[in-house]
Protein backbone atom coordinates (compact mmCIF):
# COMPACT_ATOMS: atom_id res chain seq x y z
CA UNK A 1 0.00 0.00 0.00
CA UNK A 2 1.45 3.64 -0.72
CA UNK A 3 1.18 6.69 1.62
CA UNK A 4 -1.58 8.06 -0.70
CA UNK A 5 -3.38 4.57 -0.40
CA UNK A 6 -2.69 4.70 3.37
CA UNK A 7 -3.71 7.87 3.98
CA UNK A 8 -6.76 8.28 1.85
CA UNK A 9 -8.02 5.21 3.58
CA UNK A 10 -7.49 6.72 6.84
CA UNK A 11 -9.47 9.80 6.07
CA UNK A 12 -12.28 7.96 3.92
CA UNK A 13 -12.92 6.09 7.69
CA UNK A 14 -13.47 9.53 9.29
CA UNK A 15 -10.23 9.78 10.70
CA UNK A 16 -8.67 13.40 11.02
CA UNK A 17 -4.95 13.14 10.31
CA UNK A 18 -1.54 14.71 11.79
CA UNK A 19 1.98 14.54 10.67
CA UNK A 20 2.29 12.43 13.72
CA UNK A 21 -0.39 9.92 13.12
CA UNK A 22 0.87 9.66 9.19
CA UNK A 23 4.57 8.87 9.86
CA UNK A 24 3.54 5.90 12.74
CA UNK A 25 1.04 4.62 9.97
CA UNK A 26 2.72 4.59 7.20
CA UNK A 27 5.92 5.93 7.79
CA UNK A 28 5.22 9.52 5.69
CA UNK A 29 7.55 11.97 6.89
CA UNK A 30 5.90 14.62 4.54
CA UNK A 31 1.90 14.67 4.97
CA UNK A 32 1.23 17.93 3.60
CA UNK A 33 2.84 16.78 0.15
CA UNK A 34 0.73 13.41 -0.11
CA UNK A 35 -2.56 15.76 0.83
CA UNK A 36 -1.70 17.79 -1.79
CA UNK A 37 -1.23 15.39 -4.30
CA UNK A 38 -4.33 14.04 -3.06
CA UNK A 39 -6.23 17.52 -3.81
CA UNK A 40 -4.87 17.77 -7.22
CA UNK A 41 -6.66 14.15 -8.05
CA UNK A 42 -9.88 16.35 -6.79
CA UNK A 43 -10.34 14.79 -3.36
CA UNK A 44 -11.39 18.07 -0.98
CA UNK A 45 -9.49 17.59 2.58
CA UNK A 46 -9.14 20.69 4.60
CA UNK A 47 -6.80 21.52 6.77
CA UNK A 48 -7.14 22.65 10.63
CA UNK A 49 -4.49 24.10 12.68
CA UNK A 50 -4.36 22.76 15.77
CA UNK A 51 -3.29 24.75 18.69
CA UNK A 52 -2.16 22.59 21.59
CA UNK A 53 0.28 22.09 24.21
CA UNK A 54 2.29 25.30 23.01
CA UNK A 55 2.52 23.45 20.00
CA UNK A 56 1.24 24.21 16.72
CA UNK A 57 0.10 21.63 13.77
CA UNK A 58 -1.88 20.36 11.32
CA UNK A 59 -4.77 18.26 11.07
CA UNK A 60 -6.23 16.99 7.54
CA UNK A 61 -9.62 15.91 6.99
CA UNK A 62 -11.92 14.47 4.12
CA UNK A 63 -14.68 16.33 2.71
CA UNK A 64 -17.16 13.92 2.08
CA UNK A 65 -18.31 14.74 -1.39
CA UNK A 66 -15.46 14.80 -4.25
CA UNK A 67 -14.63 18.21 -6.54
Amino acid sequence: MTQEQWILSALRRGKKLTALDALKGCRCFRLAARVSDLRKQGFRITTEMVYAGGKVFARYKLNKKRG
